[in-house]
């Protein structure tokens, strides 16, 4: 399923409004789960490849509406929600919309293996949330935070 709903959205409203880029989030932005037995039995490759058609067809779209400015299509993998986020904004790829922080990553393949073997998607670990109650009565230090890692490919008519 989680396939055939990457290739859905090739075929959804693109919005590409620079002047809003709310409305292009709002719009634009898709977030895809799978079901721990769809999971299984998707190779990481097969993931990589749907979303790379997705990416050319989103492409092939955006020219025809002839945009004349940079366009990105993205995919994240939100370890939180247990989901895969993808979306399309009228920014080059350095510039991505994130309030975080995130690093681009020419391998799409580590974004989508991380998603596929997260055995429990969406759940923190007690450990995890232990030792964030731990160190938060300790005042030495902020926690390292890690940045969203974040593959690009530009689709517009400029790209940067």
């Amino acid at each position: 399923m989680l396939l055939t709903w990457i290739a859905e959205v090739a075929d959804e409203l693109l919005v590409l409004e620079p002047a809003d880029r709310r409305m292009e989030w709002e719009t634009n932005t898709w977030w895809l789960s799978a079901e721990a037995e769809d999971r299984r039995s998707l190779s990481v490759s097969a993931v990589v490849a749907a979303f790379e058609r997705t990416a050319s067809a989103i492409q092939v779209r955006i020219r025809e509406l002839g945009f004349p400015g940079a366009a990105t299509f993205y995919v994240w993998h939100d370890t939180q929600a247990g989901q895969l986020g993808c979306s399309t904004g009228s920014v080059p790829t350095d510039a991505l919309p994130f309030d975080g922080a995130y690093v681009l990553s020419d391998d799409l393949g580590s974004v989508i293996e991380g998603f596929l073997v997260d055995d429990e998607p969406g759940v923190t670990a007690w450990t995890v949330l232990e030792d964030v109650q731990n160190s938060s009565e300790q005042t030495v230090a902020e926690p390292d935070v890690v940045p969203l890692r974040v593959w690009a490919s530009s689709v517009g008519a400029v790209s940067r």
